[in-house]
């Protein structure tokens, strides 16, 4: 299945789809109602409102929702990547691994807000990748700091991103300040707008949409299956360091910027659940994408077949006793 994968064919959607459904049965099953958390942003809360008189009459419609961001946020990735020239050529082993990934925790077959940015933390990587000898970066700039406030509406911690964008314009630009400037522009232009509306609808109290923000530790009860999807989580990322370390002498300058602003990406999706935390997996989720690209990168360079097989299968068999498990859990 893997060798399929490594093909850019669109026969790869169909069995995504496939893989999407099988390794999330529970999830359909049992379908979960999701509840908005005080961490969580004003469109959210509003986004779900919207959604309870149909959930409570066909509460199935949530992990369709689930399904459907999943793959179109996995497909999209993918064709980023193979965009950037991340790989050596077009494959959908990022999709495939994205799907894997999201499928470790219970929690990532639920709705969440960190799980509707990802469809526009995506985008933002891709774009601030392409920064690099630009001739129009600063529309990009704009766009991408803009999209980074906009997903503070819906996960408001999620405002720490700008801390990606300026790394890319650390990393993929000369210092010009015209460009900070503008970064700081495209962070601040959502919140202008939106205080300008209230303000002039005679609803001011601009601290309702700006939660405090503070740092701590979550404390979480693991039981053996998250420290085994946590395994399963680092060592294929382990084993792509290595393979990028080999590599990196072949990469265009661009391919390695691009990798470095993809480690950056993974570290700040670590952390950012840790401000305003919520003693949950699910902001953790954040972490997928990034996650992926390194898959995707051991199972494109395994340089011996029987690696990709046994932590595809490895993956596999983990997702479907969790979804057995669970029910004898419940």
């Amino acid at each position: 299945m893997i060798g399929s994968f490594k093909t850019n064919s669109p026969l790869n959607i169909i069995f995504l789809l496939i893989y999407g459904f099988v390794l999330k049965f529970y999830a359909f099953l049992h379908p979960h109602i999701p509840i908005a958390q005080a961490t969580d942003g004003f469109l959210y809360h509003r986004l779900l409102n919207f959604l309870a008189p149909f959930g409570k009459t066909v509460p199935i419609i949530y992990p369709v929702i689930v399904l459907a961001l999943i793959l179109s946020q996995a497909i999209i990735f993918t064709n980023f990547i193979n965009n950037q020239k991340l790989l050596h050529k077009p494959t959908y082993l990022p999709a495939l691994a994205y799907v894997f990934i999201t499928s470790l925790f219970p929690e990532w077959w639920q709705l969440s807000s960190a799980l509707i940015i990802n469809s526009l933390l995506v985008w933002v990587w891709a774009t601030l990748s392409s920064l690099f000898n630009n001739p129009k970066p600063k529309t990009l700039i704009f766009n991408a700091s803009l999209v980074v406030s906009l997903t503070s509406f819906l996960y408001f911690p999620s405002i720490c991103f700008i801390i990606l964008v300026f790394f890319a314009l650390i990393s993929m630009r000369p210092f010009h300040l015209s460009e900070w400037i503008i970064a700081i522009l495209g962070l601040l232009t959502p919140y202008y707008f939106l205080f300008a509306i209230l303000f002039l609808g005679g609803n001011w109290n601009p601290l309702t949409y700006l939660p405090s923000l503070s740092v701590s530790v979550p404390k979480f009860q693991y039981d053996m299956w998250a420290w085994a999807a946590i395994i399963l989580l680092i060592i294929p990322f382990l084993i792509s360091g290595f393979y990028i370390q080999a590599n990196i002498l072949k990469m265009l300058i661009q391919v390695r910027k691009s990798w470095s602003l993809m480690l950056v990406y993974l570290i700040i999706t670590l952390l950012i659940p840790f401000v305003n935390f919520a003693s949950t997996f699910e902001y953790w989720i954040l972490c997928a994408l990034p996650f992926a690209a390194f898959h995707a990168y051991t199972y494109f360079y395994a340089q011996k077949k029987w690696i990709s097989f046994i932590i595809h299968w490895l993956f596999v068999a983990f997702i479907l006793a969790l979804n057995i498990w669970l029910p004898v859990k419940a």
